[in-house]
C-alpha cells in the first residue's frame, strides 16, 4: 500500500503509527515469472508437456498464455501473471494485528489469561481509516475509536478521524508527538534557570529518558540547603541525576547552584507541593550521601585496600585484593621498561595500589557510579 507519510509516536501509555494519504488499494500487478528450457516444455511436435502444464498450473494461467523468451541463447518459458489489488480495508485488519505481534521488548510480560506478550498490558486499541474503524482483535481486547488522555487530568477520547489525534489527545492533557515534548521540556527548562540566572548543560541521555517518563511536562525550580554545595561536586549531582532525573543548575561560569530543576507530568496544579515533595526526596538523598562522605574521611584510604581481600572480582581470577597485586606488578614492568626515575616509579606502585580501593567506601556502596571518582577526592 502506498503512502505519503509515516510516523511512530511515544508516550509512557501508548504507541501511535500515523500514516498520511495511504492508497486505498494496492497497485495491479504484472510480473514475468521464468519457467522450465523451452525443450523441456514442448515435445519434438511443440504439444506442452508436463513440465509446462505444471507450470502454468502454478502460475495460475493458461498454457496457451505461455510464451518463449531467449535468457543467455536459451529459450525458456515464461508466464505472464496479473494480480489485482487488495481493497486497504481488507488488508489493514491482518496488517494492525501483524504490526502489534512482531513488536519485540526485552523483558515482556503476560497478564490474566492471555496469551500475548507485551511490555505493559494492552488497555485499548484505536485504529482508524478515515472515518471507519478497523476491526480487528488483539490480546482480548476489540479496536475501537476510545483514545485515553492523561492518566488524572484526562478521561476518555472519541476520535471521528485520525487527523483529530493530535489536538484531541492534547485537549486530554497528552502531548501526543515526542519531539515537541522534548523540546517543551528543554524550553520550560532553560527558562527556569534563567530566573536564578543559572545555565542547564545539555544532558541528552537524561532529557530523553524524562520525555519517555511523562506525557504532560511542566517543570519546577527547587532548591537545596546552600550546605549541600560543600560536598564534592558529583556527590550531589550524581543523586540529582541517576536517582531523581533532575537537572542541576550552575551558574554562567559553570558553578554549581543550589537549585534543581524537575519535570512532573501534569499541569501546574499544586506545583509547590510537588516542588516540597522533590526538596523532601533529594534532602533525604543529599544526607546520606553528606553522612558516607564524613564516615568515609574518618580513615586514610590506603586503609580500605584490605578490605579488597574480601570481595570476590571473578571466581577465577579471584579476589579485588589479588586483582590489585596484579596492577602494581604490571604498572611496576611498564614503568621499568619507559625507564622512569625511582620516584616516579614509586608514584605509579602507589596509584596502583589505591587504584581500587574505594570500592570498599560507603559512599561508592550507595553510588556505584561514583567509583573512582571518589577514590580521587579521598
Amino acid at each position: 500500500l502506498e503512502y505519503q507519510d509515516l510516523k511512530a509516536y511515544v508516550t509512557p501509555r501508548r504507541i501511535a503509527l500515523y500514516i498520511k494519504e495511504l492508497a486505498e488499494s494496492q497497485q495491479d500487478i504484472k510480473e514475468e515469472v521464468k519457467g522450465p528450457p523451452q525443450k523441456a516444455a514442448y515435445d519434438p511436435e511443440g504439444n506442452p508437456t508436463k513440465a509446462a502444464l505444471g507450470f502454468a498450473r502454478s502460475q495460475g494461467v493458461a498454457v496457451e498464455d505461455l510464451f518463449i523468451r531467449d535468457l543467455n541463447g536459451v529459450p525458456y518459458v515464461y508466464a505472464l501473471k496479473f494480480q489485482k489489488g487488495e481493497p486497504a480495508e481488507k488488508l489493514l485488519p491482518d496488517f494492525c494485528q501483524h504490526v502489534l505481534a512482531s513488536l519485540n521488548f526485552p523483558k515482556p510480560m503476560r497478564w490474566g489469561d492471555c496469551d500475548v506478550r507485551f511490555i505493559r498490558p494492552i488497555r485499548w486499541l484505536v485504529a482508524l481509516y478515515g472515518d471507519r474503524v478497523v476491526p480487528f482483535e488483539y490480546a482480548g481486547l476489540n479496536s475501537d475509536r476510545i483514545s485515553r488522555g492523561h492518566r488524572t487530568l484526562g478521561g476518555y477520547v472519541r476520535l471521528v478521524r485520525p487527523e483529530e489525534y493530535f489536538e484531541a489527545l492534547e485537549t486530554a492533557y497528552v502531548l501526543v508527538d515526542h519531539e515537541r515534548r522534548k523540546a517543551e521540556i528543554w524550553n520550560q527548562i532553560k527558562k527556569l534557570a534563567v530566573q536564578v540566572g543559572g545555565l542547564v548543560e545539555e544532558d541528552e541521555d537524561l532529557l530523553t529518558e524524562i520525555t519517555h517518563l511523562v506525557e504532560y511536562p511542566t517543570a519546577l525550580l527547587g532548591d537545596l540547603d546552600i550546605k549541600y554545595l560543600s560536598l564534592p561536586e558529583e556527590v550531589i549531582t550524581t543523586p540529582m541525576r541517576e536517582h531523581q532525573k533532575y537537572f542541576p543548575v550552575r551558574s554562567q561560569e559553570g558553578k554549581l547552584l543550589p537549585y534543581f530543576i524537575a519535570v512532573r507530568n501534569g499541569d501546574t496544579t499544586a506545583l509547590d507541593l510537588v516542588k516540597e515533595g522533590n526538596k523532601k526526596v533529594l534532602k533525604a538523598r543529599l544526607e546520606d550521601a553528606a553522612f558516607y562522605f564524613r564516615e568515609d574521611l574518618k580513615k586514610p584510604l590506603a586503609s580500605y585496600v584490605s578490605e579488597l581481600d574480601k570481595v570476590v572480582y571473578h571466581d577465577k581470577l579471584g579476589t579485588v585484593g589479588q586483582r590489585v597485586e596484579r596492577l602494581r606488578k604490571l604498572a611496576g614492568y611498564i614503568a621499568e621498561r619507559m625507564g622512569l626515575d625511582q620516584r616516579t616509579k614509586e608514584l605509579v606502585d602507589r596509584t596502583a595500589y589505591l587504584a581500587k580501593a574505594d570500592l570498599v567506601t560507603h559512599m561508592v556502596y550507595d553510588f556505584p557510579e561514583l567509583q573512582g571518582i571518589m577514590g580521587g577526592y579521598y
